[in-house]
Parts: C-alpha cells; structure tokens; sequence
C-alpha cells in the first residue's frame, strides 16, 4: 500500500493490489509432494526395519539400535521431505510483477511454510489414526485373552482379584485379615487352603502397595509356609525372603524399564521438536531457492524476433 500526495498537499486514496500476496496452488502442490515423499520413505523404513527384527535368538538387532536408527530414519525423512515440498512450492508459483526483492523472499519462505506445516498437519493426523487403529485392536485382543483367561479360572483365583479391584477394598481385605489372623499354631493346623492361598495373595498386595511388608507378616507368611509344606520354620523363613527378595527385584527392574521408557520418550520428543524446526527451516529456504530460480529462468528467456 502506499499513499501519494496532490499538488494542492491534499492526501490521495491509498492504492492497494487487488490480488492475495498468497497462493495457495503451489502450496498445495508442495505439501501434497512432501506427503507423497513423506509415505513413501516411512513405508521404505518401515521395510528396512523389519529386516532388522527377527524371532530367532542372536538374529535380531538390539532395541537401542533399533531406536536410534529408527530416530535417524524420522529425521532423514523430515528434511528430505521438506526440502523437496517447498522447493516445489517455490517453483511452481507465477512471478510477482512489481514487487521488491526482499519481499519476494519473504513471500517464498512463508509459502514453503505454509507448504510444510500443511504436510507435517496430514502426516501427523495419519499417524495418529494408524497407531489409534492398532492400539484398539491390540486392546480388543488383550480383553479377548483376558476374558478367556477369566472364565477358566478358579474361585481362589477369582477372589483374589475381587479383592483387589481398588486400593480402599485392598486396605480394608488386609486389616480385616489382620484381626481375624490366628496365632501361628492355629495357623499351623488350618486346612483351608484356598483361604490361605487368598490371604498370602492379599498380604502381598498389600506390600506392594505399601513398598514393604512388616515382619509380622513376614513370620505369619512363614508359619503358613511351613504348615503347606512340611518344611521347618527357618526353612519357611528363609523361603519367604528369597521370594519377597525377587518380588523386590521385579519392582526395581519395573522401575528401571519404566525410567528408562521415559528417559526414550523424552529424548524422542526433543529431538522430534528440533527435527520438525529444522524441517521448517529447510521448506522455507528450498522455496526460497525454487523461487529464485524461477525468476532468475524467466529473465533469461530471450524474445525472439519477429
């Protein structure tokens, strides 16, 4: 827009263009290339890695490789894609007559822009629905399993895991437990075995819950042991202790997998993030470039003469 002044100083209407510094053409076309290479690639990678992967014991690589050359791939994909959208973005758009240089620049990098943030939307949402789709059908599998598992199971079984739907039902089994607890003679002596086994399964419950079992509970395990299986109070003891010692064991190999399970998703996510910057970066700069070129070939077309 600019403003032009009269001879008698009166200030004249603004002029201002008509057409949209913005086409959309182009951009489409760019975003649509970028997916097209986008799909392609991932599928390649996809292929790759399965060569990768094997159920035979010493054939297949490891996780952590697995992991980073798959971050590798993303990354590779990212920019190769990009590059390619807004280089097309760049090239396919008319000239703009009349137009400053530094503003034609400014218009091919937020066409490559727009170009990639368009792409990367359509990526994105189709990954999303992909892993949306397995993760429900893996899902609908597990329930399937679980209701198999759950119709075959015993009424030991089955009162366990009602006893256990929820911390408070928990809490409330175990101290109900606790004060009708028999001395351990008489515990020694009882022949219910599917209460005992209930029981066992509720102090340990319990103990997870709370991070540690009290040594009552510990004596009360052994003596119970001891009565099941015919085997001496220490032997019982020491039985005890090396089974809550692997209980112990599989928590801390719990935590350490999910510590390490968040430490990966964090590492992906920030190098996600400067992947899809540098992405941007390198749309905007290749439509620059296509746009520069563009231009650059038209003012070489020599006019024939007549």
């Amino acid at each position: 827009m600019s403003v032009s002044m009269t001879g008698s100083g009166e200030v004249a209407a603004p002029v201002e263009s008509s057409k949209s510094a913005m086409t959309w053409g182009p951009i489409f076309g760019g975003a649509a290339a970028a997916i097209g290479v986008t799909l392609i690639l991932l599928l390649l990678g996809s292929g790759l890695g399965l060569t990768m992967v094997s159920p035979w014991s010493g054939q297949s690589s490891s996780l952590g490789t697995l992991g980073i050359t798959a971050a590798i791939w993303l990354v590779v994909v990212q920019w190769l894609s990009s590059a390619l959208g807004g280089y097309v973005t760049g090239r396919l758009r008319t000239k703009w007559a009349a137009v400053r240089t530094d503003e034609v620049f400014f218009r091919d990098t937020a066409h490559g822009f727009l170009s990639w943030a368009l792409a990367t939307i359509f990526v994105a949402g189709f990954l999303a629905s992909s892993l949306t789709s397995l993760a429900g059908a893996g899902a609908q599998a597990v329930g399937s399993a679980a209701q198999a598992v759950g119709s075959t199971a015993t009424a030991a079984g089955t009162a366990a895991a009602s006893s256990a739907t929820s911390p408070l039902d928990l809490s409330t089994a175990y101290f109900t437990d606790a004060l009708l607890r028999p001395d351990q003679a008489r515990a020694a002596a009882t022949s219910n075995d599917v209460a005992a086994t209930s029981e066992v399964s509720r102090i340990l419950l319990n103990g997870a819950a709370e991070g540690q079992i009290p040594d009552e509970d510990k004596a009360y395990l052994a003596t119970i042991v001891s009565a099941r299986t015919g085997l001496s109070e220490a032997d019982a003891r020491a039985r005890v202790d090396t089974v809550l010692k692997r209980v112990d064991d599989a928590k801390v190999a719990t935590q350490k997998a999910a510590d390490e399970a968040r430490k990966a998703a964090s590492t992906t996510a920030l190098l996600g993030s400067l992947s899809l910057l540098v992405g941007a970066f390198i749309a905007a700069a290749a439509a620059a470039l296509g746009g520069s070129q563009r231009d650059e070939e038209e003012d070489l077309i020599v006019t024939p003469r007549v």
